[in-house]
C-alpha cells in the first residue's frame, strides 16, 4: 500500500501549520483545538521547515522549565525533517517511523507540503490490508 492510498482513505488533506514565530503556548492551543499530536512549522503553509510535537514540548519543558511556552516554535522544533513522498510504501514509512522513533511524517512532493501521515494512519491501513488478504486466502481455501 502506498502513502497516496492511505491519505485517500483518511480524507481531509488539511495540514495544520504554524509559523516559526508562533509561541509554544499558541502551538499547544492549536494541538488541543485540533486534537493532534504535532504541527508542521512553515513560513508560508506550503513548505515544511520543521515539525513540533507534544513530545518535543514536554522534552523542552523538562530540560528548560515552563518558560519555554513563550519561546517561538522554531526554537524547539525538529528541523532535520524526515519526509516521504506520495509513492512511498506503508512498510517503508512504518519502518522509518519505528526506527527513528517518531509518529508524524510530513508528505512532500516537489518541495511542497502535501499532507501528513501518522503512525496510526499507517497501522490502520496495514490492518485493513491484512484483513483483506486473510479474507481472500480463506475464500481460496474454501473454494469461493
Amino acid at each position: 500500500m502506498l502513502v497516496q492510498q492511505i491519505l485517500a482513505s483518511k480524507g481531509s488533506g488539511e495540514v495544520i501549520t504554524v509559523t516559526p514565530e508562533t509561541s509554544v503556548a499558541d502551538v499547544t492551543l492549536v494541538l488541543s483545538k485540533h486534537r493532534i499530536g504535532s504541527v508542521v512549522v512553515s513560513v508560508n503553509g506550503k513548505t515544511a521547515e520543521g515539525i513540533l510535537s507534544e513530545r518535543d514540548i514536554v522534552r523542552a519543558m523538562a530540560m528548560h522549565g515552563a518558560d519555554i511556552i513563550n519561546d517561538p516554535a522554531s526554537k524547539h522544533m525538529t528541523s532535520k525533517l524526515v519526509t516521504c513522498a506520495l509513492g512511498a510504501t506503508a512498510d517503508h514509512v512504518l519502518k522509518t517511523m519505528t526506527d527513528k522513533r517518531f509518529r508524524h511524517m510530513p508528505v512532500v512532493e516537489g518541495g511542497e507540503l502535501v499532507d501528513i501521515v501518522t503512525i496510526g494512519d499507517v497501522v490502520k491501513a496495514r490492518m485493513t490490508e491484512l484483513a483483506m488478504e486473510k479474507d481472500a486466502l480463506e475464500g481460496m481455501i474454501m473454494g469461493h
